[in-house]
C-alpha cells in the first residue's frame, strides 16, 4: 500500500504572494477551479511586490545577441541500430595520418560541406592510436581520438553538427564516430 505524502501548508507570507500571483493569470477556458483556495486564518501582511522596470536600450541589446548555440543529441535507437546492422552512411573522412591543425581544418569544411549535401549522418574515422609507449619526441598517440569529439562539440560546429556517438564495430568501433549533421533551413547561408 502507498502512502500519502502530507503536505505542507503555506505560511502568510507564501499564501499572500500566491493570491497575488493566482489573481494576475487569465484562465485559457472557463471552467469551475479544480481546488478550492484555503480561507485565510489570519490576516496575512501585505506584499509588496515592486513593478518591474522597463528594460533599457542597452539590455534589449544584449539580450537579442547571439542565440545559444543548440544542445547535441545522441542518435536515435532506431537509427542506431541500422547503422550497427550494416546500413550505409551518406559520407565518410578519414582523418589518420593528419596534424591536429589540418583535421581541424578538414573537419570543419567537410561538415560545413556534408550540409550543403543534405547528408544526414557521416562517419569521421580519427583511429584509435596506438596502445603501445608513444614515439621519441611525441608525447601521446591517439591524439585525434580525443580531440575530434571536443572539436565537434565546439559552438561553431553545433549549428552543423546535431550530434555524434561512438561508430560501430563494423564501421570503425571506438576509432570512428558517427556524426548527426542538422539540416539546412531554407534561405539559410552554407
Amino acid at each position: 500500500m502507498s502512502r500519502r505524502r502530507r503536505l505542507r501548508t503555506l505560511d502568510p507570507e507564501e499564501r499572500a504572494l500566491w493570491h497575488h500571483v493566482a489573481r494576475s493569470v487569465t484562465p485559457l477556458r472557463a471552467r469551475a477551479p479544480a481546488v478550492e483556495p484555503e480561507p485565510p486564518q489570519e490576516p496575512a501582511p501585505p506584499v509588496n511586490i515592486p513593478p518591474e522596470p522597463a528594460p533599457s536600450p542597452a539590455k534589449k541589446a544584449a539580450k537579442a545577441g547571439p542565440k545559444a548555440p543548440p544542445p547535441l543529441a545522441a542518435l536515435e535507437p532506431r537509427a542506431r541500430r541500422r547503422l550497427s546492422r550494416g546500413a550505409e552512411v551518406d559520407a565518410r573522412l578519414d582523418l589518420h595520418g593528419l596534424t591536429q591543425a589540418a583535421a581541424h581544418r578538414r573537419l570543419h569544411l567537410f561538415i560545413i560541406e556534408a550540409q550543403a549535401l543534405g547528408h544526414s549522418v557521416i562517419l569521421v574515422i580519427t583511429g584509435k592510436g596506438d596502445g603501445e609507449r608513444p614515439l621519441p619526441g611525441l608525447s601521446e598517440r591517439g591524439v585525434l581520438r580525443r580531440s575530434v569529439p571536443l572539436w565537434l562539440a565546439e559552438p561553431a560546429m553545433r549549428t552543423y553538427v546535431v550530434g555524434f556517438e561512438a561508430a560501430a564495430r563494423r564501421h570503425g568501433g571506438d576509432g570512428a564516430l558517427y556524426v548527426r549533421i542538422r539540416r539546412r533551413r531554407e534561405g539559410e547561408r552554407p
